[in-house]
């Protein structure tokens, strides 16, 4: 076998292997680091929790969309003791193939919030023009050092109505 057909064969095993563990990671219980996964199956169910400033200090969390039943991990603030998620990219190439998580939220936006063992069934509120949009998206910047501490109100506010993050609220599930 000449080196080419060899590296053919070899570049075709990985992409399979690849494949095979991304498929695999759906009917995991949950995430595994950045990688999506499946529903969750393993925590206790908990209602009524609506301050989060517990989770203030943590980089991530993790949460599962309920269609379809997958779970990710995800960047938050907390502001006002109030739990926000963001998904940025949404307008570039990357961003339409990578985060499709929001568009499933837009038909149903019913979630779980794992933490340390414990699962909160929520709802993610999408928000445009809120006036707590600026200092939410101010928190995320500075939280995880994106460069946009000194954006004005109306660049920021721009930037979420386009589309080019979209940024949510933590509600009670109802």
């Amino acid at each position: 076998m000449k080196l080419r057909q060899k590296l053919v064969v070899v570049a075709v095993l990985v992409l399979v292997i690849i494949t095979s563990g991304l498929v695999a990671m759906r009917f995991a219980d949950g995430p595994y680091g950045m990688l999506s996964g499946g529903a969750f199956s393993s925590g206790e169910v908990r209602s009524g929790l609506s301050d989060w400033s517990f989770l203030a200090g943590r980089e991530v969390i993790e949460f599962q969309t309920m269609a379809p039943a997958t779970a990710r991990t995800i960047w938050l603030v907390v502001v006002e003791q109030k739990l926000y998620f963001v998904s940025g990219y949404m307008n570039t190439v990357v961003g339409k193939i990578w985060k499709q998580w929001p568009g499933h939220i837009v038909e149903n936006n019913a979630i779980l919030i794992r933490v340390d063992g414990a699962i909160y069934p929520q709802r993610l509120k999408r928000l445009l023009d809120e006036p707590v949009v600026p200092a939410v998206m101010r928190k995320f910047s500075k939280k995880y050092g994106l460069g946009s501490e000194d954006a004005s109100d109306d660049a920021i506010l721009a930037m979420v109505g386009e589309g080019d993050v979209w940024l949510f609220e933590v509600v009670a599930d109802k």
